[in-house]
């Protein structure tokens, strides 16, 4: 158990530095980072080669309204002392209209794979429509995460739209138990809170940060990764609507020999191993402003899998892998004070566009998610090495798939 001083002072100093550190909170530890490493470097930057144009930030929060939110909880070395550590773990939450709004977003979810967590779902699937954030952790904190969710919206107002004091959260969970001390229940309410007031648009961290912290991918440390893309659309007027599509993940799938990088070999040509079989799992969550309906949404998670397929993955029977789809148009649509509502969309015969934009950012996301990132030590000294640039690269050039003149400076 985290010490209560520990806990009360990890508290204070997040509410000075959350203004200016984008929301992850101090670490009493954290991995070692060289120089290079310490500057943010995503996949675009080392010459990675991706299909689409990214909106601003390259992030789920170029969706307009989306908030991110993080808590990082890094503590302690060595051998495993389970209730003490140590740490490698936290918490991420996804806002689809901001702290402000109590206005749920017509949503869908997809299971490709059953073997994991994501509460809430039942209601989503049978209403059609999110309900509050997204909230993402580890495997054995899914309970108090949505525990403290429906503390934290009834500290703020109440739980729904009508004023009625209930709440079904969407929380979903990765498994952080080869690095983190999983059973030693790390994750408290106020971490979720923290995560939770945290959350805002702009830049996002990603990497070993939030839920993403004790996460691995593809043999590599995995974590969290973003990536969005900007989409025109023209109807038969000449008419040009532009569009936005987001997608972030908790990447903690796969093994080494899978990954492929831009059609790239990676993982045979960067060979290691950290485990003997794949034991993780994928949460996503897709973020648009298309007017999409519902149905429309469980098209659009679906095509997370082809995405992530791009990079090898085989959705292994140890990975979980869950994806949520939502759309921030329509507001008030779920408005029960008018007896009918007048909503827009988009006709399936022009999704292919919406449907390409989901499939390379979750590709670019996952990339992202390895290449922004820093090796880590965690329980019983468990090592799991960051992806290297340097060698990256230089497969990708053997491949005639490096772009030039945009390694970092």
């Amino acid at each position: 158990m985290i010490p209560k001083s520990f806990r009360a002072l990890s508290l204070l100093l997040s509410i000075v530095l959350v203004i200016d550190s984008h929301a992850r909170e101090p670490q009493k530890s954290s991995p070692a980072r060289s120089t290079i490493e310490n500057k943010i470097v995503r996949a675009r930057e080392l010459g990675i080669p991706f299909d689409g144009t990214p909106d601003k930030f390259n992030a789920i929060t170029d969706v307009a309204g989306v908030g991110v939110g993080y808590t990082t909880l890094i503590e302690g070395e060595g051998k495993l002392v389970v209730g003490q550590g140590p740490v490698r773990t936290g918490v991420t939450a996804i806002f689809p209209r901001g702290h402000a709004s109590n206005d749920p977003v017509y949503a869908a979810v997809f299971s490709l794979n059953g073997n994991g967590e994501m509460t809430g779902t039942a209601w989503v699937e049978e209403s059609g429509f999110l309900e509050g954030p997204i909230v993402l952790t580890n495997t054995h904190s899914v309970g108090v995460a949505r525990d403290a969710v429906i503390a934290w919206r009834n500290a703020h107002g109440s739980a729904d739209a009508a004023g009625f004091s209930w709440s079904l959260p969407v929380v979903a969970e990765t498994w952080d138990g080869w690095l983190n001390d999983l059973n030693g229940f790390h994750v408290k309410p106020e971490h979720v809170f923290h995560a939770l007031d945290s959350a805002q648009g702009g830049a996002i961290e990603e990497g070993s940060v939030g839920g993403g912290t004790g996460m691995i991918c593809y043999e590599f440390k995995g974590g969290n990764g973003t990536a969005s893309r900007k989409i025109d659309m023209k109807d038969k007027n000449g008419t040009v609507r532009t569009f936005t599509v987001g997608v972030f993940l908790q990447a903690n799938f796969g093994r080494r020999p899978q990954l492929t990088i831009a059609g790239v070999p990676i993982g045979k040509e960067i060979p290691g191993e950290v485990y003997k079989r794949e034991t993780g799992s994928c949460i996503a969550v897709v973020a648009t402003d298309a007017p999409l309906l519902p149905h429309q949404l469980k098209r659009l998670a679906r095509r997370v899998s082809l995405g992530l397929a791009r990079t090898g993955s085989i959705s292994g029977n140890g990975s979980g892998d869950l994806f949520i789809a939502f759309s921030t148009a329509n507001a008030g649509a779920s408005d029960s004070e008018q007896l009918t509502h007048s909503v827009e969309t988009i006709p399936n015969d022009l999704m292919d566009p919406i449907f390409a934009a989901t499939v390379q950012a979750t590709e670019e996301a996952v990339v992202n998610a390895l290449i922004d990132n820093q090796s880590m030590t965690g329980r019983d000294n468990h090592h799991v090495d960051a992806i290297p640039h340097d060698r990256l690269r230089k497969v990708m050039k053997k491949y005639n798939r490096l772009q030039p003149g945009r390694a970092p400076k």
